[in-house]
């Protein structure tokens, strides 16, 4: 598999052009599938020395009960497809409207998308394994690439955000879905406190500003810079700090994707990057 990176002012562009690399055959990179790679890599390959979008999403929704959850979606989830971005960002803007943005930056989610991405049902037509947490954290035999985690909401709310220590990050909830499981999480930490020997990763979440009785969406952005500078406390946001994990993130700008496809695929005129050392996206 021979993994790219796309990148495009513009984030439906950029997912399209990522979406056709990849093809039938490939996948654009979830956040587990990134972290996976960074705690495989040197540190001096690109996938620790910059920032990324990851095709993973944090969805903010009822249950029928009319609980407030979060649905982590990996592998491409309500914005999974171009289109229903750039409905988002096409969309009237009067605050009655299903569709467009919050005044947060998130993209709303319509009533009828609420309950299905519950079940697993998304937007493309695609039907994804939904799991609770507390069967998550356990383990989850045979995990596919795309599928969904199940998180109370307030348990998400409680959930520490900013710098935070390694050890307590191992045991938040919000960060094991994020990492796509507890060994997943602990294997990147680990990695990650290593390379400078830190004791503080960002790990950021909107859901204590967020108002649940809105249906919503954010993709999740993974930071990162050349040496790894700008961490443990550097409260500065900006596209060269190397903050951690986002989730503030506004769906309107810039993005920066990995894409992967099939070695003697995806040659319409991207350029490979070097994962090759031991920095490999695989199936």
């Amino acid at each position: 598999m021979q993994p790219t990176i796309v990148f495009e002012p513009h984030i439906p562009t950029a997912l399209q052009r990522a979406l056709e690399y990849a093809g039938d055959h490939g996948f654009v990179a979830s956040l587990p599938d990134l972290l996976r790679a960074r705690a495989r890599a040197p540190y001096d390959n690109i996938v620790w020395n910059t920032w990324f979008t990851s095709h993973s999403e944090e969805c903010v929704v009822a249950t029928p009960q009319g609980n407030p959850v979060v649905v982590a979606i990996h592998g491409g989830g309500v914005l999974g497809t171009p289109e229903r971005f750039e409905q988002s960002l096409n969309a009237d803007m009067d605050h009655r409207n299903e569709e467009g943005l919050t005044g947060e930056g998130a993209a709303k989610v319509t009533r009828r998308e609420a309950r299905d991405v519950l079940e697993g049902r998304l937007p493309d037509g695609t039907e994804i394994p939904v799991y609770p947490f507390s069967e998550f954290r356990r383990g989850i035999a045979d995990l596919p690439r795309r599928y969904g985690v199940v998180l109370d909401f307030e348990l998400a709310r409680k959930t520490e955000k900013g710098f935070t220590p390694f050890e307590v990050l191992k045991e938040e909830p919000n960060f094991i879905v994020r990492a796509g499981g507890l060994e997943a999480a602990a294997a990147y930490l680990d990695r990650f406190q290593a390379r400078h020997d830190t004791k503080l990763m960002g790990n950021f979440h909107p859901f204590d500003f967020v108002d649940p009785a809105q249906p919503q969406t954010r993709v999740i952005f993974l930071a990162g810079n050349k040496g790894g500078v700008g961490g443990e406390g550097d409260y500065f946001y900006g596209y060269d700090s190397d903050y951690g994990i986002g989730g503030y993130a506004h769906m309107v700008g810039m993005a920066r994707y990995v894409a992967v496809a099939p070695r003697d695929a995806g040659s319409g005129g991207l350029r490979g990057q070097d994962f090759e050392r031991h920095g490999r996206l695989e199936t």
